[in-house]
């Protein structure tokens, strides 16, 4: 899967907006869509501003899930190809 492509279809099973799952997509999509803008408009200070609040979010929203659920975690992980597997 492509990084920069954007992530259009969600799950049958995440209709809950309110879930773990749906605002991480959600987040998700929005952090890819701000970074290519960013791309293309280095000196957008607000932009960057506000992808560090979202990626700040997100990143406490998946510590979350992989307190209370790790094997939802994971499968989220691998679903949005989002981190890199640790090597050792």
């Amino acid at each position: 899967m492509v990084k920069n492509a954007f992530i259009s279809v969600i799950p049958q099973e995440e209709k809950n907006k309110g879930s773990v799952e749906f605002q991480v997509f959600n987040f998700t999509n929005k952090i890819r869509r701000l970074t290519s803008h960013l791309e293309v408009h280095r000196k957008d200070y607000l932009s960057q501003r506000g992808l560090r609040k979202i990626l700040g979010k997100r990143q406490r929203l998946l510590a979350y899930l992989s307190k209370k659920n790790r094997i939802r975690y994971k499968k989220l992980i691998d679903q949005l190809d989002i981190r890199e597997p640790k090597t050792r």
